[in-house]
C-alpha cells in the first residue's frame, strides 16, 4: 500500500480544487440561497482586501473604491429610480388625456399643459381652451349633442381598448414576469429565493413601458407597487456591474431592500415613508447599513424626481394639500369608523381576489390572459366614461377627494350655497349648507364607489403590471369624502347638538371633507397590506398633512386590528401563499408542540437518507447518486457503519467539481477515488487519481438533535434563512429538514394540503 499523493508526482494536481473555479457558490433557478455561506464568503472577501490594502498604494486605492461601491451603487440607482419614475408620470398624463382629446398646438401635451400655454383660456373656463379639442370637435366638428358624446364614448372605449392590448401582447411576449404588482415576489427574493430573470433588463424595459400602457387604459390600478419592482429591477442591474454584489447574493439582497425604498419613495414623493416601507413591508434582512444606503437611494430618488417636476406645481406628488382647520376629539368617533371600514374592506378584497385568481390558476380561464385582459378593459371603460369620477384618472380623482373646498374651487363637491353677506379671509370658509352640485356628487361617488370595489377585485392579478395602492386608496377616499361631507352637513344643521356645541360655533369652518377622504384612504390601505408606520408616514409625506398624524394612527390601527380579526394575512402575503413561495413570515407564530424528529426525513418506512462517504465513494458512485435523486445536497459521514457527521456538500458544487476535474486534471476517471478529508486515502500502487473535494465540504453545517422543538427549529430557519439544517443524536447522523419540510408542515399543522402550497 502507498500513498496516493507520492504517485508519479500528482500531488500538486489533486489540490486543483484549492483554487476557485467558474460557478461555485452560484445557484440554480428556483433554490433558495444560503444565507450563513454568503456572509461567511463576504467576511473572507473582506478579511482579503484589508490584508491586501497594506501592501501598495494601488492595492489600497482598490480597497477604497470597494469600499465606496455600495454608495455608488444606490446614486445610480437613485437617478435611474426618479428618471424612469418622472417619465413614467409624464407619459402616463398625456395618454390619459389622449382617450378624450388632443393639444392641437403640440399633440404631446397633456390637457394640462396644452392650456397653460394658451393665452385665450379665461378663469371661468379654465378647463377649456381653444387649443383643446375633444376628439368629436376634431372630427366631425361638434363639441355638444349626443352624436358628439357617442363619438367620444367610443374613442374613449377604442383608446383604452388598444393600450391594454398593446401591453399585455408585450408582456406575454418578451416579459412574462413584467405581470402583476412584483412585490410579492420582491418579498420572496429578498428571503432568499432565486427567480431568474425576474429582475432582468427585458422585465425593467416591458414592465416600464407596459406600466404606462396600463394606467393610461383607465383600469383599476396603480403604478406605486410595480415602481418598486422596476427599482428593484434597476438594483439588479447596477449590483451586476459590480463584482462584490454580482458574486454574493447576500450583498446583492442589501442593495434590492434599498431599492425597494428607492421605488416607493419615487412612487408617492415619500423618501422616508419609502425607508420604513422596506423595513416594515418587504424586507427580509435589514442591517443597519442598509438602513442608511437605502436613506440616500430614496432621497437621491426623489431629489431625482423633484428636478423633473412631472405634475408641474413644483411637488414630488399629484396629492398635496394644506388643510386650514384642525382636527377636533369629537371626530376620532368617524376616523375610527373609518378604519373599520377600511378592515372590512380589505379583508373582503384578499379573500375575494385570491378566490378569483385561484380559480384563473385552476380553471381554462387563464389560457386566455389577452381575453380576460381585452373583456375587463371593455367593461371597465363601458361602465367608467358616464361618470365624472370613474372616467378620470385615479390619481386625480384621490388628488379631487382630497381637495379642501377654497373660494376658488370649480369641482362639483364644493357646489355649496353661499351666504352673500360673508366677508371672511379666503382661506377660512366657514360651513355651509350642501347645494344640488354637491347632492349630484355624493351619488355618484357612492356608484363609483359601488364600481371600484367590485372591479378591482378582479383587475389586480391579471398578466399585465397591476399596483393596488391607488384603487385601495381611491375606494377609502371615496367613502371618506362621503362620510366628512354628511359630519359637516349635520355639523352645520345641528350645530346646538352637545358634540358639537364646544367646537363648532355658527359661522365657523368645523369639519375639512379632504381629510376623512384622507384617512379613508389610509384605513383601506392599511386594510388590504397590514402596513401600520410605514403607512402613516407615507401619508403624511403624500399630503403634507403633518398635524393629521393622530387621525391617520387611529384609522390605520383600526383597519389592521378589525382586517387581522378576520385573517393575519395581507394581499402580499396571500398572494405569496397562493403562488406557493418558499417564504417563512416572520408574521407568523408556530405554537405546536412538535419535535425535529416529527418533521425530519427520512421517516418511517422511507428509504434511507442519501449520504456520501468521507473517502471510500468512487467518482461514478457520487455520479449515480446525483443522477438517481433530486437533492440539493448530501451529508457527508466518516462511513455508512459509524454515520459521523463530517459536513455537508452542495449537490451544484459536486457537479461542477467533478466536471471541472475531468477537464483539468489527467488521471481522474470513473473508478478514481473521492474523498473529503484533509489527506488522502491509503490506496494500492494501481489506483487511479483520486479526487480532493475538501474545498466544497461545509465543515460546519447547521445541527440540532432530534428532541429540539420545532418552535425553535421554525426561528432558526426565520433568523438565519437557512436552507437545510441536519438533525443529530450524539454526533451521528439521523436525518434532514429542509425549508420546504418546515413549510409543509407548518401548512398540515393549519389544517392546509401541505402539497397544495408548494412552488411549482
Amino acid at each position: 500500500m502507498v500513498n496516493a499523493g507520492d504517485m508519479n508526482g500528482s500531488g500538486n494536481l489533486m489540490d486543483f480544487l484549492d483554487e476557485p473555479f467558474p460557478d461555485v457558490g452560484t445557484y440554480e433557478d428556483f433554490h433558495t440561497i444560503d444565507w450563513l455561506r454568503e456572509k461567511s464568503r463576504d467576511t473572507d472577501r473582506h478579511r482579503k482586501i484589508t490584508s491586501k490594502s497594506k501592501e501598495s498604494i494601488w492595492e489600497f486605492i482598490k480597497s477604497l473604491l470597494d469600499a465606496w461601491s455600495g454608495w455608488v451603487v444606490m446614486l445610480l440607482i437613485g437617478l435611474l429610480a426618479g428618471t424612469l419614475a418622472g417619465v413614467i408620470d409624464l407619459a402616463v398624463d398625456w395618454m390619459t388625456d389622449l382617450k378624450e382629446g388632443v393639444c392641437l398646438s403640440a399633440f404631446w401635451y397633456s390637457h394640462e399643459q396644452c392650456c397653460w400655454t394658451s393665452n385665450e383660456t379665461t378663469f371661468d373656463d379654465r378647463d377649456k381652451c381653444p387649443k383643446w379639442q375633444k376628439w368629436s370637435e376634431l372630427l366631425v366638428n361638434q363639441s355638444e349633442g349626443a352624436s358628439a358624446y357617442i363619438l367620444n364614448y367610443f374613442l374613449y372605449i377604442m383608446w383604452a381598448l388598444s393600450f391594454a392590448f398593446l401591453a399585455v401582447s408585450l408582456v406575454r411576449v418578451f416579459a412574462p414576469y413584467a405581470c402583476g404588482s412584483g412585490i410579492p415576489e420582491i418579498k420572496t427574493i429578498l428571503s432568499g429565493f432565486i427567480i431568474r430573470g425576474y429582475l432582468g433588463k427585458w422585465t425593467l424595459l416591458i414592465k416600464t413601458v407596459t406600466l404606462v400602457l396600463v394606467v393610461s387604459s383607465g383600469l383599476s390600478l396603480g403604478k406605486e407597487g410595480p415602481l418598486v419592482h422596476v427599482a428593484c429591477c434597476c438594483g439588479n442591474f447596477f449590483s451586476s456591474l459590480f463584482s462584490k454584489y454580482s458574486r454574493n447574493e447576500g450583498k446583492r439582497r442589501e442593495v434590492l431592500s434599498a431599492a425597494a425604498a428607492a421605488g416607493v419613495s419615487v412612487a408617492f414623493g415619500a423618501p422616508i415613508g419609502g425607508v420604513l416601507f422596506s423595513l416594515e413591508e418587504v424586507s427580509y434582512y435589514f442591517p443597519l447599513k442598509t438602513l442608511w444606503r437605502s436613506f440616500f437611494a430614496a432621497l437621491v430618488a426623489a431629489f431625482t424626481l423633484r428636478s423633473i417636476n412631472p405634475f408641474g406645481n413644483s411637488r414630488l406628488v399629484l396629492f398635496y394639500v394644506e388643510y386650514h382647520t384642525p382636527w377636533y376629539m369629537a371626530e376620532l368617533f368617524p376616523f375610527i369608523l373609518l378604519g373599520v371600514f377600511g378592515g372590512l374592506w380589505g379583508t373582503l378584497f384578499i379573500r375575494c381576489n385570491i378566490a378569483w385568481c385561484r380559480r384563473r390558476k385552476t380553471t381554462r380561464l387563464g389560457k386566455y390572459p389577452v381575453l380576460e385582459v381585452i373583456v375587463v378593459t371593455a367593461i371597465t371603460a363601458i361602465i367608467a366614461y358616464p361618470n365624472p369620477y370613474t372616467r378620470r384618472s385615479t390619481s386625480e380623482l384621490i388628488s379631487e377627494l382630497f381637495n379642501d373646498c377654497g373660494a376658488l374651487e370649480s369641482s362639483q363637491l364644493c357646489d355649496y350655497i353661499n351666504d352673500p353677506n360673508m366677508t371672511r379671509p379666503v382661506d377660512d370658509i366657514p360651513d355651509r349648507p350642501a347645494g344640488f352640485g354637491v347632492y349630484t356628487a355624493m351619488w355618484q361617488l357612492a356608484l363609483a364607489l359601488i364600481f371600484k370595489i367590485i372591479i378591482t377585485i378582479f383587475t389586480f392579478g391579471m398578466k399585465i403590471p397591476s399596483g393596488l395602492f391607488i384603487p385601495s386608496m381611491a375606494v377609502g377616499a371615496m367613502a371618506g369624502r362621503m362620510v366628512g361631507i354628511g359630519v359637516e352637513q349635520l355639523a352645520y344643521h345641528h350645530h346646538d347638538w352637545i358634540i358639537f356645541r364646544n367646537w363648532c360655533r355658527p359661522g365657523a369652518d368645523c369639519v375639512t371633507p379632504g381629510l376623512y377622504a384622507m384617512v379613508g384612504a389610509a384605513a383601506c390601505l392599511g386594510g388590504v397590506t397590514r402596513m401600520t408606520v410605514s403607512l402613516v408616514v407615507i401619508m403624511f409625506e403624500l399630503t403634507g398633512g403633518l398635524e393629521y398624524i393622530v387621525p391617520l394612527m387611529a384609522a390605520a390601527v383600526t383597519s389592521k386590528w378589525v382586517a387581522d380579526a378576520f385573517g393575519k394575512e395581507g394581499i402580499y402575503e396571500a398572494h405569496i401563499h397562493l403562488n406557493g413561495y418558499p417564504f417563512l413570515d416572520a408574521k407568523d407564530e408556530f405554537t405546536h408542540r412538535t419535535l425535529a424528529t416529527d418533521v425530519m426525513r427520512p421517516r418511517r418506512g422511507e428509504p434511507p437518507l442519501s449520504v456520501l462517504t468521507q473517502d471510500s465513494m468512487t467518482v461514478e458512485d457520487v455520479e449515480t447518486l446525483i443522477k438517481e435523486t433530486d437533492y440539493n445536497g448530501f451529508p457527508v459521514v466518516v462511513s455508512k457503519d459509524s454515520e459521523r457527521l463530517i459536513g455537508f456538500a452542495q449537490r451544484r458544487e459536486l457537479i461542477l467539481a467533478i466536471k471541472n476535474a475531468r477537464q483539468r486534471q489527467d488521471g481522474v476517471v470513473s473508478n478514481s477515488i473521492m474523498y473529503f478529508t484533509e489527506d488522502p486515502p491509503e490506496l494500492p500502487a494501481n489506483s487511479p487519481h483520486p479526487l480532493k473535494l475538501r474545498r466544497i465540504l461545509n465543515l460546519s453545517p447547521f445541527t440540532v438533535t432530534d428532541h429540539t422543538p420545532m418552535e425553535t427549529v421554525v426561528d432558526i430557519f426565520r433568523k438565519l434563512g437557512l436552507r437545510q439544517c441536519l438533525v443529530t443524536r450524539s454526533g451521528r447522523l439521523l436525518g434532514i429538514i429542509t425549508k420546504k419540510d418546515v413549510l409543509r408542515h407548518m401548512a398540515q399543522m393549519a389544517n392546509q394540503d401541505p402539497e397544495s402550497i408548494m412552488f411549482n
